[in-house]
């Protein structure tokens, strides 16, 4: 039989694993730095580069107590070692427990450090201050990021302890203790690296994970690297306003309704188009409100009273995009082989059209 030392081993291991990369169980169960500490770390949302400044610091204090701990643990799990007791444990012990007391004193120092004049002296701080205005400090970076992160049509990916975010202005990546920012317009970004894998705890298909480089033409910035599921590409590139090289060659794997996006949108282009009347003024679309409307469904595909498909006569509402993602999202998932040959109802009017039905505003 093991004895309790062992046992306590082992136990307090996987804790501490899961504790610094805790899992799903682990995270929806409350057990994170991020939970525990929720009431000093405030809202995410309402000010973003503060709630990490104190969640990279609290993250870190947090995990240099986890040694200490152990030996605390000890104490109980192993009483015949004389733990309680410093001067009667071994030598072994003695600096392992020194060891357990220096990290925290050390790390508790740090964070002091970092906390003073406002958080001026956090590495966070220090990185948000290369991408300030001669006149201005970090906080106005901080200011710019914490307003961008509460829009809606942020880009955001990833697990808690490597989340890529990018807004309209900065493309960020949140790790365990640190935080990478890059402005978008002084970047450039390369597909350095692809990864296949089998099998998921969220899907049973085959996923590809890529690797980004973010490289800033600033010389003080580092370079870093971001993941994500190559699924999630075509909306990246959207966010962004760089382009994303390739210079690997990957084969990049895009989702199904992003293929079919392509294949929709060069389809549409060959169709014949619309002219709008010169009195009549073309308004934002009403699925995405950035892109001026460009849409107009006719029928096309046969005479007026043949077939399944309609006339529709609603004004231009629509983009080409939010058009396509609308088509796409009416369709069988399961036999993608009929989607560009069905037809599906306006998302106005519900007047049944196919693709040939679809025209673009010259």
């Amino acid at each position: 039989m093991e004895s309790p030392a062992v046992t306590f081993t082992l136990a307090y291991l996987v804790f501490a694993v899961c504790f610094v990369f805790p899992p799903d169980e682990v995270r929806s169960a409350g057990l994170t730095v991020q939970s525990l500490l929720a009431a000093w770390l405030g809202s995410e949302d309402a000010a973003f580069v503060q709630y990490h400044l104190r969640r990279s610091t609290g993250t870190l204090l947090a995990h240099s107590l986890l040694p200490l701990g152990y030996y605390l643990g000890m104490c109980f799990a192993a009483p015949e070692k004389h733990l309680c007791f410093f001067y009667l444990a071994s030598k072994g012990w003695k600096t392992f427990f020194f060891f357990a007391v220096l990290l925290p004193a050390v790390t508790s120092a740090l964070a002091y450090y970092w906390s003073r004049k406002g958080w001026n002296n956090h590495p966070l701080a220090r990185t948000l201050a290369l991408h300030a205005l001669p006149q201005s400090g970090w906080r106005a970076v901080a200011s710019s990021i914490n307003t961008e992160f509460r829009r809606i049509d942020k880009f955001a990916t990833g697990a808690p302890g490597a989340r890529v975010i990018v807004t309209d202005t900065w493309v960020i990546k949140v790790t365990t203790y640190c935080l990478h920012v890059a402005q978008q317009q002084d970047i450039h970004l390369t597909v350095t690296d692809s990864r296949q894998h089998e099998l998921t705890p969220d899907s049973n298909v085959p996923v590809q994970f890529l690797t980004i480089r973010v490289a800033s033409i600033n010389p003080y910035v580092k370079a870093f690297d971001i993941r994500l599921n190559s699924t999630e590409y075509g909306e990246l590139r959207e966010k962004l306003r760089a382009p994303i090289s390739n210079a690997a060659n990957v084969v990049i794997h895009q989702s199904l309704s992003d293929l079919f996006l392509e294949t929709f949108t060069s389809l549409v282009e060959i169709n014949q188009t619309y002219s709008v009347p010169s009195t009549q003024e073309l308004e934002p679309c009403i699925g995405c409100m950035q892109t001026i409307a460009n849409i107009k469904l006719i029928k096309n595909c046969q005479e007026p009273n043949e077939g399944e498909c309609q006339q529709c006569y609603c004004r231009p509402m629509w983009c080409l995009t939010c058009m396509g993602k609308w088509f796409a999202s009416r369709q069988d998932q399961q036999h993608p082989e009929t989607w560009l040959s069905s037809q599906v109802p306006c998302p106005t009017c519900r007047a049944k059209f196919c693709i040939l039905d679809v025209c673009i505003i010259r």
